[in-house]
């Protein structure tokens, strides 16, 4: 008899865990502070973020989770155990059942390693289900008829696309590209074009501020502070949205190329479907503005982004745990939803 359920999705930008009969009860940044001469965690989540950048030395700030898979195993194990440990309380762990939501294209190594950290942080029981086919159930899509699904799932470190029919994914692409290199590419413009040094979180608020995907057909500003390439000091420039929808090109085309891709390997019959309901857009990534028209305009197809893309993901690990007990799985392999 197991005791606690949850479904984690396990993002390189944010974790959130949902624990059966309490909903979600973790929403927090992917990262550890961690003392470099001791190896102590100092903190973990939002506290940890708040750091980064502005840490003392022997203090740094880690993102363990980097492209959608894990960078550093030992600091992703001390995050998941963190985060496990305060939903569970002083319950114990002995029975301790998860289902982790994982990038479809991880090789057996990642896999591994996922299913490891789980287990060194608590878990008994490990499941894994790929990112797409949780977000698709999350989404409310019906993953289980014959007939074609197509969601794009854009985290923070990959984009997960996906055609699902008959509870199984027919054409699947993964990208190393998605809301991360984003915010790179805000950064590389911003130290070309003015010779501003800024950090991540700078780069990730112009994006959530002034970012598009479209040309802006109303100029918008942000007032971006940073460190000034030849003379080194503090120094504040106006950054427009003209400047972030330059910026933000090449990430984005290369989301719609592959879109494109999955779309001519899919099947004509599914294709019909697909073009029926549309294509459904999950994930942080998918909140720039304009994206989900551009797509549209690109490709054809209606695009539907998810009502709570952000919680697609876990919600779909949590509609997971509730029809494990009548499927025949094997713990600890990268099980899609059977049917």
């Amino acid at each position: 008899m197991f005791g606690l359920e949850m479904g984690i999705d396990l993002g390189t930008a944010s974790v959130l865990v949902y624990v059966r009969g309490r909903g979600i009860v973790v929403r927090e940044p992917s990262v550890v502070a961690i003392d470099k001469e001791t190896g102590a965690v100092q903190a973990v989540g939002e506290e940890a973020r708040q750091m980064i950048g502005r840490t003392p030395g022997n203090i740094v700030a880690i993102r363990p989770l980097r492209e959608g898979v894990i960078a550093d195993y030992d600091v992703t194990q001390k995050m998941l155990e963190t985060f496990i440990r305060r939903v569970a309380g002083r319950r114990r762990l002995l029975g301790l059942r998860v289902v982790i939501g994982i990038p479809s294209g991880v090789t057996s190594v990642e896999r591994r390693a996922v299913v490891e950290a789980a287990h060194q942080a608590g878990a008994r029981r490990v499941y894994l289900i790929t990112e797409p086919m949780a977000a698709a159930i999350g989404a409310g899509l019906n993953v289980h008829e014959a007939s074609g699904n197509m969601v794009v799932d854009i985290g923070g470190g990959s984009t997960d696309i996906a055609v699902i029919s008959l509870g199984g994914e027919v054409v699947s692409e993964q990208l190393r590209i998605a809301g991360d290199s984003m915010d790179e590419a805000i950064t590389r413009y911003v130290r070309r074009v003015h010779n501003l040094m800024v950090g991540e979180r700078t780069a990730e608020e112009i994006k959530i501020q002034v970012g598009t995907a479209l040309p802006p057909k109303e100029e918008k500003y942000v007032e971006v502070r940073g460190r000034d390439m030849i003379t080194g000091l503090p120094r504040t420039v106006r950054f427009s949205s003209s400047e972030a929808y330059e910026a933000l090109q090449e990430p984005v085309l290369a989301i719609l190329e592959s879109i494109s891709r999955v779309l001519e390997q899919t099947p004509p019959e599914l294709a019909a479907d697909i073009m029926d309901k549309g294509i459904v857009l999950t994930g942080g990534g998918s909140l720039l503005a304009g994206l989900p028209q551009l797509i549209a305009e690109r490709t054809g197809i209606p695009v539907h982004l998810a009502d709570d893309p952000v919680s697609c993901v876990v919600l779909g690990t949590a509609k997971f745990l509730e029809i494990l007990p009548q499927l025949d799985l094997d713990p600890e392999r990268p099980n899609y939803v059977m049917r």
